[in-house]
């Protein structure tokens, strides 16, 4: 079996999920998303676009696993779950129903079933479905928090995987530097970042990379049609390494040809936007002042309309369309308490759209005991690539 985790760990997340289950009241939860999928059960594939979901009672009776026929054999190999049931394409399928059947194998009629709806594998006309089978024969609870609360606080062995995943990042931010400067090709240099990744034992990330030149270095998403770089020019860099799909990221933002004065100043007070962040991401401190200190930073050197209304997000192991694991959003007034391990990325992002510059610094944190571990080796400094 391709299990990335001991199977005690799988036994150790399941039974903390049983325990948050018996806590709330609830007899069962419907699991929608991949990430849970994967946490619980090592469960690891592309299949949730379709409807799949597994049922987790909060007794010890078997998991089970409904899911369409390409994915039985990924189920069976990937997963710690042995009783997976099987719907199949055809006009009318109805795996609703299908599910509704399973639930009544296990006598959960009339119960408290919690469901995972804040899903990318739980569409609105799926949910629609579900409702309709299920209306009056059980009590359906949005439960989305359930376990991604368990996901926020990495055991060691998942410490570990991120922690590879920042070294792949490292290697691929040297990759991209080394590739880039006067007439490179973005693509190239897109390229040369995912090759140090792939080749180094990584997967292909959830999303981007966010990757631009001229005016599309302020963009904070990816966006299609790479460009050739100018001889003087500007080129932001932000990307997910991930390994055994855990992400670690960085942000860069460097100049090409030349440097400007105005760039620098942008970068110096990135800088410390980016180390008072760092600094205000302590064990039991609330998230939000993360963001306070990037605002504080910003708005005292005058940059206050230029910078962004939240500053990062919590990693984990995620699937596409985002390499995002939110919530949480680090943003002012978030109340939620940070604990030691925790992994975070912390992004500085200026865009001056005016002057068409932008100045972004990123990176991954994982928080500890007395303060934050930032994982990359790479240290920030203005780059010029001539």
């Amino acid at each position: 079996m391709a299990l990335h985790f001991e199977r005690a760990e799988f036994e150790g997340r399941i039974a903390a999920a049983r325990r948050a289950m018996n806590a709330r009241g609830l007899a069962a939860i419907l699991l929608f998303a991949q990430e849970s999928h994967y946490y619980l059960t090592g469960y690891d594939t592309s299949g949730y676009v379709f409807f799949q979901c597994t049922v987790l009672t909060a007794d010890a009776q078997p998991i089970t696993l409904l899911t369409r026929r390409p994915d039985l054999e990924q189920a069976r190999r990937t997963s710690v779950i042995e009783d997976v049931r099987i719907w199949y394409d055809a006009e009318g399928a109805a795996p609703a129903d299908d599910l509704r059947g399973i639930l009544a194998e296990k006598g959960l009629a009339g119960e408290r079933v919690g469901i995972e709806l804040d899903s990318y594998g739980l569409r609105a006309h799926q949910y629609e479905a579900l409702k309709t089978s299920l209306d009056g024969w059980c009590r359906l609870e949005d439960t989305s928090d359930l376990a991604r609360t368990l996901r926020l606080v990495k055991s060691p062995a998942e410490l570990a995987y991120v922690r590879r995943a920042a070294a792949l990042a490292d290697a691929s931010l040297t990759a991209m530097l080394d590739a880039a400067g006067p007439g490179a090709f973005e693509g190239d240099i897109a390229a040369a970042g995912q090759a140090a990744i792939l080749s180094g034992g990584g997967d292909v990330a959830p999303s981007g990379p966010v990757l631009g030149s001229g005016e599309r270095a302020l963009l904070v998403r990816s966006a299609t049609g790479y460009r050739t770089l100018d001889a003087v020019d500007q080129l932001t860099l932000e990307f997910a390494a991930s390994y055994r799909h855990y992400c670690a990221c960085l942000m860069r933002t460097v100049a090409i040809g030349s440097g400007s004065d105005a760039h620098r100043a942008m970068f110096s007070v990135t800088t410390d936007a980016l180390a008072a962040m760092t600094d205000a991401a302590r064990a039991d401190r609330p998230l939000g002042e993360i963001d306070d200190a990037h605002r504080r930073v910003y708005d005292a050197a005058g940059y206050g309309e230029a910078r962004m209304a939240a500053c990062g997000y919590s990693l984990g192991a995620s699937f596409r369309p985002t390499w995002m694991d939110v919530p949480p959003m680090l943003y002012s007034g978030n109340p939620l308490v940070a604990r030691p391990g925790m992994v975070l990325f912390l992004h500085a992002i200026l865009i001056d759209a005016p002057q068409e510059l932008a100045m972004s610094l990123g990176h991954t944190i994982v928080i500890g005991e007395t303060g934050a571990e930032v994982l990359s080796k790479q240290t920030p400094e203005y780059t010029v690539r001539p």
